[in-house]
């Protein structure tokens, strides 16, 4: 697969943002959501930010409380036993696979260009936590557009889990908040960018907890806000390259051999790439073809090193005729863009046996 990557990449970095909140540092710029708008190129950033602490042996939790609408930053020693801080972003309770706080806050802020390359960031952030179920923060936007309305959904964290909250806007300056869409615990949704045969179209990844694993599935609705038919989309395979986890990545591209789905997959040892599946255009529940390999895979030193490392991870793509813009969260800090060939990847599918036998 050939991949071109910008020579200014990474695009947009902490470095590049000043923190919202005094006190704060900004540790990542990342997995934005990505749209055009009034001949720009619109990157809804997943921004992070964090409490700096005075004392190396205290970790700061910013939470979000809605009946005051303030942040409030809590404290935990490095010497607590009861805490697990083996992984930043986290601070677990010991023996627990539930994360108790985060490290971090996210919120959403927009990024401007007019070549795609070059990006301003506004003061401001766009959407910030305001529900309780957002009290831990918000990430990971993607945004689709139908008619005239651009609507972006994006993951609410609280102590009720993590779940898909959708707000719709017109101007990128004011939106509506639709509310939660999908309950925790699920994530990496995609709404398709126009109806099929009278539904609305999406892709998510609910996490079981009992049986089943971390993978895609599709659902479909009237109207955006009620979901239902609820199936099993593609899984897991062992000994590739997404063995781990795998949850939609870009919202998917209509292309005359069918619905084009670029996804993320992780490894079990979390090395996240980028790969593409191909869905049936009359029933996007039905696979047609899958990639045997990554397109995109962490190699750059941007990729590779940061806060959390080896991590590729696209929320949004342009396509402009047979080139595909891949805008890409880089080691969940920065943001960095490659250009590949819609062509190509296509090409490099392999088919469904059932599909090859029609």
């Amino acid at each position: 697969m050939n991949v071109y990557r910008y020579e200014e990449n990474p695009l947009v970095t902490p470095a590049s943002i000043k923190p919202h909140k005094e006190g704060f540092e900004v540790i990542g710029a990342f997995n934005a959501g990505i749209t055009t708008f009034n001949g720009e190129v619109i990157m809804l950033l997943r921004v992070a930010e964090r409490p700096v602490s005075e004392d190396h042996h205290t970790v700061k939790s910013p939470v979000f409380n809605p009946e005051t609408n303030k942040l409030e930053i809590l404290s935990f020693s490095l010497n607590d036993p009861r805490y697990d801080f083996s992984d930043p972003r986290v601070i677990n309770q010991q023996g627990s696979d539930q994360f108790s706080y985060l490290t971090s806050l996210s919120y959403l802020r927009i990024a401007r260009s007019r070549d795609g390359r070059n990006f301003t960031i506004d003061e401001d952030p766009f959407i910030y936590p305001s529900t309780n179920l957002e009290t831990f923060g918000i990430e990971d936007p993607r945004i689709t557009k139908i008619g005239a309305v651009y609507y972006i959904y994006f993951s609410a964290i609280s102590k009720n889990g993590v779940g898909e909250v959708l707000v719709s806007t017109e101007d990128f300056k004011t939106y509506e908040h639709l509310g939660m869409i999908f309950a925790p615990e699920n994530k990496d949704v995609l709404i398709f960018p126009e109806k099929i045969n009278g539904k609305y179209y999406a892709l998510h990844r609910p996490v079981p907890k009992s049986t089943g694993a971390p993978e895609i599935w599709i659902a479909e609705s009237d109207n955006l806000l009620y979901w239902g038919n609820h199936r099993h989309l593609i899984g897991l395979r062992e000994n590739k390259w997404d063995n781990g986890r795998i949850g939609g990545g870009a919202v998917p591209i209509k292309t005359e051999k069918g619905w084009l789905e670029l996804y993320h997959g992780a490894s079990k040892e979390s090395r996240y790439c980028m790969g593409a599946v191909l869905l049936d255009l009359e029933d996007p529940s039905k696979v047609l073809a899958r990639s045997d390999a990554p397109i995109l895979e962490p190699e750059a030193d941007y990729e590779v090193q940061g806060f959390f490392g080896n991590v590729v991870f696209s929320c949004g793509v342009l396509v402009e005729g047979d080139v595909v813009k891949m805008y890409y969260g880089v080691a969940d800090t920065s943001m960095a863009c490659a250009e590949l060939s819609l062509q190509e990847i296509l090409d490099s599918l392999v088919y469904e046996k059932s599909v090859i036998s029609r």
